[in-house]
């Protein structure tokens, strides 16, 4: 099996670029996959230094309607046009981010849509016996308070996004089990819950964003929060990668606790 990073946040493999935006490339004995792709066409770049051919790719997982996640779709699908896009149905709405400047739309291009390889899922969904998408995760332990400027407009009206168009992704190869959760904008925790719900365990290793990265700094509460999900996080049997949306800050506090068994990802890097 292979996961390497095809985009992040930070600089990693001298000549991979880097930007605000995440995905992957992953091999199991069944597939080639591609995890997100990123909020433009960098990973095509990226790809290629790194000697991967995305043609190969037969299988897309879109975690989430937001164009950093989802930029490169466009550009993927004119390279590979037969790759089924497994993406919610409700990634079609609007969403936007509202900053100190205004509002910023950062949904999906609508004409990716229109794409005769996209797979509309509407709840959790078994592709195969090696890969399975669940959703609709109930933000019940410490939701981001990043989430609370991230909204969808309804009837020109902005309400506040519950995510609804997220799905994380479990990849099975023999006994152990992957979680890749985009940005967990459900929360890292209650996405953890609703995988030992479907699955009586847990995850062998989870790559994941977590969604801490904020522009003002941590409130004494929101220090407490981090510094409490990385001690339940520390009980599991489990290796976590992170990155994108966490923030450098969010890390530190929860690597203070966690030590080794979480670990950053950067642009290019290789996983497995």
């Amino acid at each position: 099996m292979k996961i390497i990073n095809l985009v992040e946040n930070s600089p990693g493999i001298p000549g991979c670029g880097y930007e605000h935006g995440l995905s992957f490339y992953i091999e199991t004995k069944k597939h080639k996959l591609l995890v997100d792709s990123g909020a433009t066409d960098l990973f095509l770049h990226n790809a290629d230094l790194l000697h991967i051919d995305l043609q190969k790719v037969d299988t897309m997982i879109l975690s989430h309607g937001h164009y950093d996640h989802g930029g490169g779709i466009p550009a993927f699908s004119r390279l590979n046009p037969e790759a089924a896009i497994y993406m919610k149905d409700s990634c079609k709405e609007e969403y936007y981010h509202l900053k100190s400047d205004g509002w910023k739309y950062i949904g999906i291009d609508k004409e990716i849509m229109n794409l005769r390889q996209c797979v509309f899922v509407h709840g959790d969904f078994e592709i195969d016996d090696e890969l399975f998408l669940f959703t609709d995760v109930p933000a019940v332990r410490y939701p981001s308070k990043g989430n609370l400027s991230l909204k969808k407009k309804v009837a020109g009206e902005f309400v506040q996004d519950m995510f609804c168009h997220e799905q994380s992704l479990v990849i099975t190869q023999g006994d152990d089990r992957i979680l890749l959760s985009g940005c967990a904008h459900s929360g890292i925790l209650n996405i953890l819950d609703r995988y030992a719900e479907l699955f009586h365990s847990e995850p062998d290793l989870v790559i994941s964003g977590f969604h801490l990265m904020q522009d003002e700094p941590y409130s004494e509460e929101e220090v407490r929060d981090i510094r409490q999900i990385a001690h339940n996080l520390k009980k599991m049997d489990t290796t976590f990668y992170t990155g994108h949306c966490t923030g450098g800050e969010g890390f530190d506090l929860m690597k203070e606790i966690m030590g080794n068994q979480i670990r950053m990802i950067h642009s290019g890097e290789t996983i497995l």
